[in-house]
């Protein structure tokens, strides 16, 4: 293999035993392997993870006529003319094909005239077609671990006919971030540098910067944010700014991030702390004008109150139950005495006759129905009892005490 090509490509392993990593799909793989047939296969994982390699590995294994396509480089009128003849296709970044394109594979697979074994980094629930999901068989391949990464960079340095300690590869494993390409790929400029400079301190000072790397489009993009909401959900404000820095570091848009925590600010604090709302916009005002990297400033400081503040989820809750009692019974007629009297004819009709104007009576309030006759019993908000919503539902309940009509469940 030339010298001139990456070493990520020149390592790439020609048999199964040498492939490095996806212990836990070990006995799977066996047990395709002595099947009469391979069947179509979707190997699902994140970048740098093996899955183009063991693709190769197991269509070249089968024997035949294997052809490797990149799906953002091959077009239908392509894929028709070089599927000629041909028994296995490897198929890499399956999730950049369309619908339709996804739907040419149907026939063929459904027939049998065609195995493939396609890759993608995106969650196959939401990038592939439920059709043609029907027809392949997935493997989620699982990021390296560091004992993997080292193994790997220890053929890096063989290959190179180059030494590097224990502790540079320990910190180049780390670095990579469960990718094997970035991994060998840091092993090469390691190994680049003159011997005398071979040291932790000279290659933590010139190793280029290795960002925490997400991908934005990918599943971990949504399993970040989920953490952050989550652990501010939980009152954890140590693991909210982890992930809060996880998302930032591997280059997540700013924006999204604020619009999660509006959404916090309203779902998960609530009434408890009336505050948090108009805090997360300012946050979202605050980096919008700032802008990054400054802008972690005022994202950390919304993090750590939402995480510290008291919860309520009432108002989400109480939502649903609205949402469900439309669901269940479809929208009920507005009561007469709610609807506005525009025209004569109306008022003939008998709309807003006997409405009573809450401000004329002593407190602001008189007792009135509001909810149309099938559903004036129902309670969709139930307040809860943490920080200030006790305060602010207090006014509510009092005026409801004596009412023989409404059931305050939470009294």
């Amino acid at each position: 293999m030339p010298l001139s090509q990456p070493l990520p490509e020149r390592l790439r392993p020609s048999e199964l035993a040498l492939f490095v990593g996806q212990s836990h799909l070990a006995e799977r793989l066996t047990t395709l392997m002595e099947g009469p047939r391979l069947p179509s296969l979707l190997l699902f994982g994140p970048p740098g993870c093996g899955k183009s390699t063991l693709a190769l590995l197991l269509a070249r294994a089968r024997g035949g006529n294997v052809l490797r396509l990149s799906a953002p480089e091959a077009g239908l009128q392509q894929l028709r003319r070089q599927l000629t003849g041909v028994d296995i296709l490897v198929l890499d970044e399956l999730h950049r094909f369309s619908k339709a394109q996804q739907d040419f594979f149907l026939p063929l697979l459904e027939s049998g005239d065609l195995t493939m074994i396609a890759t993608t980094t995106e969650n196959p629930s939401f990038s592939v077609t439920r059709q043609l999901l029907s027809r392949l068989h997935v493997l989620r391949l699982r990021q390296l671990g560091r004992p993997e990464l080292i193994e790997l960079g220890k053929r890096g340095t063989a290959a190179l006919s180059v030494t590097l300690s224990d502790e540079i590869l320990d910190f180049l494993s780390t670095a990579a971030h469960g990718d094997a390409r970035t991994m060998l790929n840091l092993v090469e400029y390691a190994s680049s540098l003159p011997e005398e400079k071979r040291n932790l301190p000279h290659v933590k000072a010139t190793l280029p910067e290795i960002m925490a790397r997400h991908d934005k489009d990918g599943d971990s993009h949504y399993e970040y944010a989920s953490a952050l909401i989550k652990s501010i959900r939980g009152s954890d404000p140590d693991a909210a700014l982890y992930y809060l820095a996880c998302l930032l570091e591997g280059g997540e848009d700013p924006r999204f991030i604020c619009r999660r925590l509006i959404l916090s600010a309203s779902e998960d604090v609530g009434l408890a702390d009336p505050q948090a709302l108009p805090l997360a916009v300012a946050c979202q005002q605050a980096v919008e004008f700032v802008g990054m990297p400054e802008g972690y400033i005022p994202l950390a400081e919304t993090v750590v109150y939402l995480a510290l503040a008291r919860k309520s989820n009432s108002t989400y809750a109480a939502y649903h139950n609205a949402v469900r009692e439309v669901k269940a019974n479809g929208p009920q007629a507005v009561p007469l005495h709610l609807r506005n009297a525009s025209t004569r004819l109306q008022k003939e009709w008998g709309y807003g006759e006997g409405y009573k104007y809450p401000h004329n009576f002593p407190g602001a309030w008189v007792k009135q129905d509001y909810l149309p006759p099938e559903a004036v019993a129902r309670r969709y908000y139930q307040p809860k009892g943490q920080g200030e919503e006790p305060r602010l539902a207090g006014w509510w309940r009092r005026l409801h005490r004596g009412d023989p009509d409404y059931e305050d469940k939470n009294s």
